[in-house]
């Protein structure tokens, strides 16, 4: 990651607050990348605690595609090699009113490099579905359920 991006990411944290309660909407783009052993991506950041699909806030002027696209390489080192899978778009107004998630099922990727720890993530690993880490959000659980054992799906994170 470029020090701009890096710098961005901090500043991003920093305002994150402020912009939850000036803007009327959020919108983010997490990824659920899936290893050859049907492990998934999760990742735990130093800002809130528990796992996560990597993935992040939607810029101006970006598709939801896109804004995937660099969280994922941001986050985590993982390159696309195929388009992502919309699994659908999720509100996560219990958290933060107005934001909703849209988060897409990544099963052709590729990671040249394991990012090290930085000042957003604090680690990140590849984790089978029935033993997911202590601290596995319940949204991150439920859309894996949705992915891999059909549960229906709901339309809030």
């Amino acid at each position: 990651m470029t020090k701009r991006r890096m710098s961005g990411r901090v500043l991003g944290g920093v305002l994150r607050p402020w912009w939850r309660l000036t803007r009327g909407l959020t919108l983010g783009a997490q990824g659920v990348v899936i290893d050859d052993c049907s492990r998934v991506l999760l990742i735990r950041h130093r800002y809130r605690p528990g796992w996560y699909f990597p993935g992040g806030g939607v810029e101006r002027n970006e598709t939801l595609s896109i804004a995937l696209k660099r969280e994922l390489d941001e986050e985590a080192g993982v390159i696309l090699t195929a388009p992502a899978e919309f699994h659908g778009l999720f509100a996560n107004i219990e958290s933060f009113p107005g934001d909703h998630i849209g988060v897409f099922v990544v099963r052709e990727w590729e990671q040249p490099d394991i990012l090290a720890s930085s000042l957003e993530i604090a680690e990140q690993g590849f984790f089978a579905t029935a033993d997911l880490p202590k601290g596995t959000s319940g949204g991150t659980r439920r859309r894996l359920a949705e992915i891999f054992d059909g549960a229906p799906k709901s339309e809030k994170w």
